[in-house]
């Protein structure tokens, strides 16, 4: 295609040159008349004035004999009746004439006025010819947007994927057929046409896909499924054909859809009913894998992080058949990504990666790598030659919590509430078995929080016991508990640790069968996005009776969990006094820090922090209490 354009650009270059040339010379041979009266004319006839005139008709046009100051030849031009006695005036003054017809004139008149309309047409032409042979112009709608990556272009292997080693492990084969196809089909077997990679954003589906086309060394056509839908009906369904068109002719290659809940969200939901264009798309994409056949050599591959909206007709056998779950990496799998991440980058011998990796829990693959790229980032404002656990450790706190405000100017008594807010929290969450280790306690402004009181878990946890949510509720409501204690008055700087303990109390209550009342039934409504077409809203599907058992219940768990840590604090006001007025005069203070606080005022056995039933794996949000504004 490029050749084919570089070839019509050369003709169409020496046509335009060809015609502005020929304008350039008819320009160039156009005389400049000044008009005369005829009577003027008689008389320049008579003074022998004249050297030469044409008659073109009515028409006299002609060259005075005497030139400019400048030497160029003057010319005149009038109208008058042509006659014998005017032809003997001539031949008696001995004046040149002679007799031009209109027709010849008219072709060089024509040329003169329409010469540029005529070229400017000749390029309009050639543009949009251009554009609707495939260009990466404006009117080139239903052309692919895909970028193709070759083997040469893509340098991502599995030596570049950590931390998910069962997902790798399933796309093995996929490299395998890719690499030698009869290895498989001469058994009859049938490799899976389309593989979906269903995880949360950033936990490496691209990745993933990439370093499947590096391992095997074939092309990688990559697109977002938003690149297929534009405003003109028809575009997004010619540009799923131009894709699959051009991955026939690279075959084997991979085709990478990112995003595909962009294309491929339940059809029947739009204004359109079955015929706005999203839905066009996805039925020709439906129409192209059910027509390609596995030896061809073309794997579609996509990701997406909302599966529960997709088409059903997308994830039946023959088109995206296979499902491969990328989840959040696991203590050991973050340490991996870490070595990754840091395989160039020179680290200080303080720096202890399994340290990093269990102070992390939640984060996936994405944010790890932004976590050393801020601490590399510190180091080198810092003028450092190696990046040490404080860089990392200001790093992790500027991503979970926030910006440090040091501008922000703080009343003395605002202050000392937040320090007795978090005072509460981490002092309920030590005095209380079973809870999650704190591992720093800030007053200091982040984001939109005024203090933090930070929990990191030694392990993952996968699932949670209704013993362990009733104590986490409690650290919750620690820092409102604190704030009525010592100051008789209530603050919104609980506001968003009561959202956070109502919306556990009410899962406990609806979802997890955690409550005596209401029983072992899940009354928790479905979520998911609201599509236009389908019923807007939905009614519960329970009682007024039942629904006011839940909120009762609700309302009991957290009433019940908030006397307790009142009470709790009560006991030890004196620790939590210290503590306070230890944030008030450090305003950080770590996990060092606070057993040792503990140990002067309190007995040993009185602090029960723990990690003894473990196996939820929270999202990173969780780990922190924050007071808000």
């Amino acid at each position: 295609m490029n050749n084919q354009f570089v070839r019509n650009l050369f003709v169409w270059f020496v046509i335009f040159a060809s015609l502005m040339g020929a304008y350039q010379l008819l320009s160039e041979g156009k005389k400049e008349y000044s008009d005369i009266q005829y009577s003027q004319f008689l008389g320049i006839i008579e003074s022998g004035q004249i050297l030469e005139i044409e008659i073109r008709g009515n028409e006299i046009s002609g060259q005075y004999l005497v030139q400019s100051a400048d030497g160029k030849p003057e010319y005149f031009k009038t109208y008058g009746p042509v006659g014998d006695d005017l032809l003997k005036t001539l031949s008696a003054k001995k004046v040149s004439f002679n007799f031009v017809s209109d027709k010849a004139s008219g072709l060089g008149a024509f040329l003169m006025n329409w010469a540029p309309m005529i070229i400017l047409i000749l390029l309009m032409v050639f543009f949009l010819r251009q554009l609707q042979m495939g260009g990466k112009g404006a009117m080139s709608f239903g052309k692919s947007k895909a970028r193709m990556l070759s083997d040469e272009d893509n340098k991502k292997t599995f030596a570049d994927v950590a931390g998910i080693d069962e997902s790798k492990e399933e796309v093995q084969e996929i490299v395998g057929f890719l690499k030698n196809p009869k290895k498989f089909t001469n058994l009859g077997g049938r490799i899976p046409k389309g593989i979906l990679l269903v995880g949360a954003p950033g936990t490496g589906k691209t990745l993933l896909g990439r370093a499947i086309a590096g391992e095997a060394g074939v092309p990688f056509f990559i697109i977002s499924g938003s690149d297929f839908v534009e405003m003109f009906v028809g575009v997004g369904a010619s540009r799923v054909r131009d894709l699959f068109a051009q991955a026939k002719k690279k075959s084997p290659c991979i085709i990478f859809v990112d995003e595909l809940d962009a294309v491929g969200r339940h059809r029947g939901a739009g204004l359109g009913g079955g015929h706005d264009e999203r839905e066009q798309t996805l039925n020709q994409l439906l129409v192209e894998m059910d027509g390609f056949e596995t030896k061809t050599g073309i794997i579609v591959m996509a990701a997406t992080n909302r599966p529960d909206v997709l088409d059903p007709a997308l994830l039946r056998p023959g088109r995206f058949d296979r499902q491969i779950v990328v989840p959040r990496p696991d203590v050991k799998g973050r340490e991996a990504i870490l070595k990754v991440h840091t395989k160039n980058v020179p680290l200080h011998k303080d720096v202890g990666l399994d340290i990093v990796a269990r102070s992390t829990p939640g984060l996936t693959g994405a944010d790890i790598e932004n976590l050393i790229n801020e601490a590399a980032l510190r180091a080198a404002r810092n003028d450092k030659t190696t990046i040490s656990m404080s860089d990392i450790e200001y790093a992790k706190d500027k991503l979970l919590m926030g910006v440090e405000r040091k501008s922000m100017v703080i009343s003395e008594h605002e202050r000392k509430i937040t320090a007795y807010h978090e005072a509460g929290h981490a002092l309920v969450a030590k005095l209380t078995p079973g809870t999650d280790p704190v591992h720093k306690v800030s007053i200091i402004p982040r984001g939109m929080a005024l203090g933090t009181t930070q929990q990191l878990p030694i392990e993952d946890r996968y699932m949670l016991s209704s013993d362990y949510l009733h104590k986490s509720i409690m650290v919750l409501l620690g820092g409102r508990a604190a704030e009525e204690i010592i100051f008789d008055e209530r603050t919104t700087g609980a506001g968003n640790d009561l959202e956070r303990a109502t919306e556990m109390a009410r899962k406990m209550v609806t979802e997890w069968g955690m409550s005596e009342k209401v029983g072992p039934v899940s009354l928790a409504q479905k979520e998911g996005a609201i599509f236009l077409g389908k019923e807007m809203a939905s009614g519960k599907d329970y009682s007024e009776t039942t629904s006011f058992e839940v909120d009762s219940e609700i309302k009991e768990i957290i009433v019940n969990a908030h006397n307790k840590a009142v009470n709790l604090l009560k006991e030890n006001e004196e620790v939590l006094h210290n503590l306070a007025n230890l944030l008030l005069s450090k305003e950080v203070v770590d996990s060092k820090d606070l057993d040792s606080l503990l140990q002067k005022n309190l007995p040993k056995e009185s602090t029960g922090s723990s990690s003894e039933w473990t196996g939820f794996k929270p999202d990173p949000t969780t780990a922190f209490r924050k007071i808000d504004k």
